[in-house]
């Protein structure tokens, strides 16, 4: 298919200090932890592919359904906030112009023919951490959801090298303290030699991106689900020909990624 490209970033991590330092959280502002952007009808129809064509982009666990209907609900009550949708008790209108049918007992899988976002859940493991219990991953970047799912944050990141001990505990300190109604968002960033969206990889396989010519970046939000009080975690995915950045913000971006 053709690659699917943004012509901007809503920050660049890069170059605001308050990004660039892993966690680099900031407060959602306007509760807008849901965007639509300018390839909305292009990333949606890459959704609806992959999601009705059977790509591996969905899981659940039985300890995460409830979180997962708590979210399908509040998902759609945003968007009936949104006079760019119509939701319906049995189907839904996209701002595009297509209908989807809203099924509460699959909820993952409705809701990512909906939004922009991937959804995932992170649910307390009992140990310590937070797991993934369930998501609803349309565009994966070099990460495999069969490997992860059920895995704590920790197991999660292997085989990210600067994930250590140190910003594992910074990391479930942040996902601890999230509360409800305070969303949090933060920006990750890669470079990447194709512009592929649906870009899975199994942790075993090595990254090879030896000629990078795309900037793949991620807006991530947080936010505490009330009742299960599971931490809702999305992401939406951004990609950009590294031509078309500035000069300067080219060159600090390769800096970045050279340290």
């Amino acid at each position: 298919m053709n690659a699917i490209l943004h012509q901007s970033l809503p920050a660049m991590p890069w170059l605001d200090p308050r990004l660039a330092r892993l966690p680099g959280v900031m407060p959602v502002e306007n509760d807008a932890w849901l965007l639509r952007d300018e390839v909305f009808a292009l990333q949606m129809a890459e959704r609806d592919r992959l999601i009705t064509g059977g790509a591996k982009v969905h899981g659940l666990l039985p300890m995460a359904q409830a979180a997962a209907e708590e979210t399908y609900d509040l998902v759609l009550a945003k968007l009936s906030q949104d006079s760019s949708y119509k939701i319906g008790a049995q189907e839904a209108l996209r701002p595009d112009g297509v209908r989807v049918a809203l099924n509460r007992d699959n909820p993952l899988r409705s809701l990512g023919r909906l939004v922009q976002e991937d959804l995932c859940l992170m649910l307390p493991d009992g140990q310590g951490e937070h797991l993934l219990g369930g998501a609803i991953l349309c565009f994966p970047a070099s990460w495999s959801l069969e490997e992860k799912l059920g895995a704590p944050m920790s197991r999660i990141h292997v085989p990210v090298p600067e994930y250590d001990a140190n910003i594992a505990r910074r990391v479930q300190r942040l996902l601890d303290a999230v509360q409800s109604g305070r969303p949090i968002w933060r920006m990750n960033h890669n470079l990447y030699a194709n512009p592929d969206l649906f870009h899975p990889r199994s942790e075993k396989d090595p990254r090879i991106d030896t000629t990078p010519k795309y900037l793949r970046a991620e807006r991530q939000c947080l936010l505490r689900l009330p009742v299960t009080q599971a931490v809702l975690f999305t992401i939406h995915t951004y990609v950009l020909p590294l031509d078309s950045l500035e000069p300067d913000h080219s060159t600090a971006l390769f800096k970045a990624h050279s340290t």
